[in-house]
Parts: structure tokens; C-alpha cells; sequence
């Protein structure tokens, strides 16, 4: 098989997971909270990347990284997965799936943002149409289409999956600054990362994890959305030989995500939801784009 080919197979098989991974959060919150469901699923994530590592023979560079830059893995858990997730999961809890996924999903057009004071990069024309874009889709979504009278269902739940996208992205930000292993630096945050959850299970929750579904549920999203949806990606880039081909299988994800919502939660998709994903996915496709002079 061609390396091309092979990119495309690792990459449709990440859009596979991560396609899922809006319903496994719905269902599995049915049965555990917030932060019972990602204590589980960091525990989860954590034994599979340890065992990753120890199949490539990489558990030696665990101990090397985390005593080269102890502070930067410390603030890498405490985003992510630690307060990525507990926000992310909050907004999955209050509003329907379709609304937090899709919010979710303007993360690439704040960290368009963000990479101005971070990164000293410049916003191209382009990127302002897009930012402008995307977010005009994210208020479509948030009002269910009724943009003049900003009247949120849940804008609680609204902020919680706009300030995920701030979290995810200055998490991304903080990876680009850093140029170690990547999968190592993905497992020493889940590490790092486990205390901290605990302990806020510990505060905010119980440990009372007895509905089976919800270790269930936990389970898969730990395996997929934190382990091995990350592992294929990081196959598929290596494989790429055009990397934005692989790169647009991601816009699949939304779509077949709102398709599993519909028939296995039984979300009814709204117009709206519709229409604002449509203007957030053209809004990343435009980002894309290499404009000649």
C-alpha cells in the first residue's frame, strides 16, 4: 500500500472515532457526572498509552521529559485533560449534543486568535472573513437560528463550550512551543493530569461509580477519543505525503457525528444546527486556502 494510502486509511479511521465520541459523551453522562466520567476515562486513556509507549520501546523518555520541563507538563495536564474535559463535559450536560459538539468545533478559529499574541503570527484578510464566519455559525447554533433576538436557551452551557475551545486551543499553542515526542507529551499529560482529577472528583463529585453503562461509556471514550483517535492522526501526518488532504477527512467528523446523535440519542437535528455547522465548516475550509497574489 502507497504512503498516501495508508495516510488516508489511518486518517478515515481517527474521523471514525472521533465521530462517535459526541454520543458516547451524551450517553455516558446519563449515568456518571463530569467528573466521574473523565476520572475513569483518564485512568483509561493513561494504562493505553503507557502500553503504546512500552510496545515502541519509549517508557524511557517519560522520566527524561517530565525532568527536563516538570512546569510545562504540570500546566499541559492541567489544560488537558483536566480542565478541557471537565468543561467540555459540562456543556455536553447542559445543552443538546448537536449545540456543544458543533461550538466545540470553532476551536481552529480561536486558535487563529490566539496565535497573534502567542505566536506572533498575522491574521490574513482570509482569516478575519472566516473568523467572522464561524462565529456568526457558532451564534446561529447557540440561538437555534433566531440571531436578532440573542435569546440563548442555555448560555451557560454556551459559554462552557466556547471556553473549551479556548482551553483546547492555547493547549495546542503550548504543543507548538514545545518539540518533544509528541505521544509522549500526550501520555505525560494524562499522568500528570490523574492527581488532579482525583482530586476533583474528590470535591465537586463522590467515587460512587456504580451504573455499569457509565464505566462503560467512560471506558470507550478514554480508549478512543483520548487514545487512539490521537495515535492514527499522528500515523496518518507521518504517512501524508499532501498533508491538507488529510487533513480535510476531518470535516467528515461533525457530519456523521450528527447522524449517530439522530438515530442512537435520538437528538432531533435542528435547522439551525445545520445551518451553523455548514457556515463554521466553510469558515475552517477557508482558512485553508492559499490565496495567490
Amino acid at each position: 500500500m502507497k504512503h498516501q494510502q495508508k495516510a488516508y486509511c489511518y486518517g478515515l479511521g481517527a474521523v471514525a472515532c472521533w465521530s462517535t465520541v459526541a454520543t458516547a459523551f451524551k450517553l455516558s453522562l446519563d449515568y456518571f457526572d463530569p467528573a466521574q466520567l473523565l476520572l475513569v476515562a483518564t485512568i483509561t486513556s493513561s494504562l493505553l498509552l503507557l502500553g503504546i509507549l512500552a510496545c515502541l520501546g519509549k517508557l524511557p523518555l517519560l522520566a527524561q521529559s517530565i525532568k527536563a520541563h516538570p512546569t510545562y507538563y504540570l500546566l499541559l495536564g492541567l489544560i488537558n485533560p483536566t480542565l478541557y474535559y471537565l468543561v467540555l463535559f459540562q456543556a455536553y450536560d447542559r445543552l443538546p449534543a448537536q449545540q456543544a459538539q458543533t461550538l466545540n468545533y470553532t476551536w481552529a478559529i480561536t486558535l487563529t486568535l490566539l496565535a497573534v499574541p502567542f505566536l506572533g503570527q498575522r491574521i490574513r484578510k482570509q482569516d478575519w472573513g472566516a473568523i467572522i464566519l464561524g462565529y456568526l455559525g457558532a451564534m446561529v447554533i447557540a440561538t437555534r437560528g433566531d440571531l436578532l433576538s440573542l435569546d440563548f436557551e442555555d448560555p451557560l452551557g454556551v459559554a462552557l463550550a466556547l471556553l473549551s475551545t479556548l482551553l483546547w486551543a492555547g493547549y495546542w499553542i503550548l504543543n507548538t512551543r514545545h518539540q518533544g515526542d509528541a505521544l509522549v507529551t500526550l501520555t505525560l499529560s494524562f499522568l500528570v493530569a490523574l492527581p488532579l482529577v482525583t482530586l476533583a472528583t474528590g470535591l465537586w463529585s463522590d467515587f460512587q461509580l456504580l451504573a455499569w453503562q457509565g464505566w462503560v461509556g467512560a471506558i470507550y471514550i478514554g480508549v478512543f477519543e483520548m487514545g487512539i483517535a490521537f495515535v492514527l492522526w499522528l500515523m496518518a501526518m507521518r504517512y501524508a505525503e499532501h498533508t491538507a488532504r488529510i487533513s480535510n477527512l476531518i470535516f467528515i467528523s461533525p457530519f456523521a457525528s450528527l447522524l449517530l446523535l439522530y438515530f442512537l440519542v435520538g437528538e432531533e437535528i435542528y435547522p439551525a444546527t445545520l445551518v451553523g455547522l455548514l457556515m463554521i465548516v466553510t469558515a475552517l475550509v477557508i482558512q485553508q486556502l492559499k490565496i495567490k497574489r
